[in-house]
């Protein structure tokens, strides 16, 4: 990737890195690639709660204008919606200014292409370099400006076209739901309560300044404690963007991405919808997820880390469910990017037709024990591990000693120079002794 671009768009913190100057320039050339060959380009805005959201939209509103893209302004919706509102409305791209998960005092800018799926590495390239080169946009003259188009009926599409993904109601079932204080506080209480759900609310009022504060997928512990204070069936939390979902079971379990496509996994392979009898998850799924779909005659194909590679592998082989541990999943079959509302609909409608609770479909898979530990290295250094011979020997000293019980992972962080040993097996305090020692003695070595 480049100077800009990260995994998901480019982030920074508000009016500091992430600049209305930046959003201005990020937009403008967005714009041209977008809309290539098109007299009059579209793009689709659309934004989370936080309180910079008024700032940026505003640049990247005049930065479309500026070279002759019409903007049409959704106002605050999930990510995904904004996928969803390009295709609907015949776009050319798409814009989201959002952190998603991250504190208040980021922001973001993604874009979508035209059919709705976040652009491809060398899309961003380009956008970038035309950012980066200092050269002039080429602006239109004044009567070729773009226009401002206020389409305040954008969210109320976006739940219509929710309510359409499921072929029954949820009458009768009680469910907590956690907005953080983010994009879903409208649009997730609305289709669950005209689906017929009794809902209990939750960080629904958002100030700008309480995005994912102690709330949320990222935060769940609240959610938890409402489902156990109401008797509700189940719980659903959202992120700031509500592109992710995490769920709590009737019991006060938290219900991780790799329980989710368990789940619905099963379901659509017992009504033969799902595609190739596979899910597509990252390195970092839980081996329990493997072993559970395995059980039931389908398998888990492994990414990199990073829902862009979830879906190209999905779009490559006709895969229709994939996704990530952290919640974010991705249903092909009816948008083209994670969606936590979607996510939630279709766990909801897997548990009114089995006659089961959630708890107990959750019996799919057994959750493995997973540790973490991160060794701090020189940045060059990162992939030194693999041509270092006495931690190439620990490496596979701890994996004859797991075999078959577990699992050892060593990652580079994309981000910090960091070595990530992640560890899963049937004994935690073994996994964690072998997952520190290796850390400490890479770091010893590397560091």
């Amino acid at each position: 990737m480049g100077k800009l671009f990260g995994t998901d768009g480019v982030r920074g913190v508000a009016n500091r890195e992430l600049t209305s100057q930046l959003a201005f320039k990020l937009a403008q050339a967005g714009a041209r690639m977008l809309g290539q060959g098109t007299d009059r380009p579209k793009l689709v805005v659309g934004t989370d709660t936080r309180i910079s959201a008024h700032m940026l939209e505003s640049a990247v509103v005049a930065g479309l204008c500026s070279v002759g893209c019409d903007a049409v302004c959704v106002g605050v919706v999930p990510t995904p919606a904004v996928a969803y509102l390009t295709r609907r409305f015949n776009a050319d791209g798409g814009v989201v200014i959002s952190a998603s998960h991250n504190p208040v005092e980021y922001n973001g800018i993604k874009f979508f292409d035209r059919e709705g799926y976040k652009l491809e590495d060398g899309a961003e390239e380009k956008i970038e370099g035309l950012v980066l080169s200092h050269e002039e946009i080429k602006v239109v003259p004044g009567d070729h400006l773009g226009r401002r188009i206020n389409m305040l009926k954008g969210a109320r599409y976006y739940i219509d076209y929710l309510k359409g993904t499921v072929k029954t109601t949820f009458d009768g079932l009680k469910i907590a739901v956690d907005c953080a204080n983010g994009a879903a506080y409208r649009v997730a209480p609305r289709v669950l309560e005209e689906l017929g759900a009794e809902i209990e609310v939750i960080n629904n009022k958002p100030t700008g300044l309480n995005i994912n504060v102690n709330c949320g997928s990222t935060h769940p512990e609240g959610l938890r404690d409402l489902v156990q204070k109401t008797g509700a069936h189940a719980g659903l939390a959202f992120d700031g963007d509500a592109d992710r979902l995490i769920a709590v079971d009737g019991e006060g379990r938290i219900i991780d991405g790799d329980y989710i496509m368990a789940v619905c996994g099963r379901r659509l392979k017992e009504e033969g919808r799902l595609a190739g009898d596979a899910i597509v998850a990252t390195v970092m799924s839980n081996m329990g997820l493997h072993k559970g779909m395995t059980r039931i005659g389908c398998r888990v194909e492994e990414t990199p880390v990073g829902d862009r590679y979830v879906l190209q592998r999905m779009r490559e082989k006709g895969y229709v469910l994939g996704g990530e541990q952290s919640g974010h999943i991705i249903f092909l079959d009816y948008n083209t990017t994670g969606d936590g509302i979607l996510s939630a609909l279709q766990l909801l409608e897997t548990v009114k037709l089995s006659g089961k609770d959630l708890a107990g479909l959750c019996s799919t898979m057994k959750m493995y024990p997973q540790v973490l530990v991160n060794a701090r290295v020189h940045g060059f250094m990162e992939n030194a591990y693999l041509d270092d011979a006495m931690i190439r020997s620990e490496i596979d000293r701890i994996e004859g000693e797991i075999k078959g019980k577990g699992r050892l992972l060593i990652r580079p962080s994309g981000t910090e120079p960091l070595i990530r040993v992640m560890m899963e097996g049937e004994d935690r305090n073994q996994i964690q002794f072998y997952a520190e020692n290796l850390a400490g003695l890479i770091e010893s070595r590397l560091g």
